[in-house]
């Protein structure tokens, strides 16, 4: 698959092939839901927490005698029943959300995310991204002349520290190093821009041709 390539003019540039294996992969929708999903709950954080009988305060010696008060028997005002006794049945900060994904299938719906977002002509792939130093008000102007209109968009740098904090006050945009692309953050975001060597290292990184293979082989066997 061949794109436009643009320069920070906004300009056509010329032309770049898409590598097929991390572009061109077949789309499955429930992989993709099923690595959305492992990866927003390895990110849950678990705040509520409640005290039981055994953490809050006080009890240790009994409220009253056991008979002849004509009140109701009790042991310890750390009761749940008591006002300021523990919690029975209440939310704890050890529960674990986390979901294993293997890292074929993660990678798999990684290139089938990008591959949509270059069929749907999503994608927008610069010449270059680079800026003496750091100045927002160059990046909107660069914005405004790319075919990403007015909707959200996600940029994807090579490591260039000046255009990502040139790039992170933008209303509407997410930047990150392209070698931390990840499916949750391309799904958040309409439109994808990355430079020619982003391409590079996203190839670089995440071995497209091999990854494929090998999950194709594995899901073969298993057959």
């Amino acid at each position: 698959m061949k794109v436009a390539v643009y320069n920070q003019e906004g300009k056509e540039a010329g032309e770049i092939a898409l590598p097929k294996d991390i572009f061109e992969v077949p789309m499955n929708a429930d992989l993709v839901h099923q690595v959305l999903i492992s990866q927003t709950a390895n990110k849950r954080q678990v705040s509520a927490h409640t005290k039981n009988r055994g953490e809050v305060r006080g009890g240790g010696k009994k409220p009253w005698r056991q008979k002849g008060t004509g009140r109701a028997r009790h042991g310890s005002t750390r009761s749940p029943i008591w006002k300021g006794g523990g919690v029975s049945g209440g939310p704890r900060n050890d529960k674990n959300y986390t979901k294993d994904i293997p890292t074929k299938m993660r990678r798999r719906a990684l290139f089938m995310v990008l591959s949509q977002k270059a069929k749907n002509n999503l994608l927008v792939v610069m010449e270059k991204m680079e800026i003496e130093k750091p100045k927002t008000k160059l990046m909107v102007e660069m914005m405004k002349k790319l075919p990403v209109n007015n909707d959200s968009r996600l940029v994807l740098t090579s490591g260039g520290k000046n255009v990502f904090l040139s790039l992170r006050n933008i209303k509407k945009t997410g930047v990150l190093e392209s070698r931390n692309v990840n499916v949750a953050d391309l799904l958040n975001y309409k439109y994808l821009m990355v430079s020619k060597d982003g391409i590079k290292e996203i190839e670089k990184t995440f071995g497209g041709k091999s990854e494929a293979r090998n999950l194709k082989l594995e899901i073969n066997s298993k057959k």
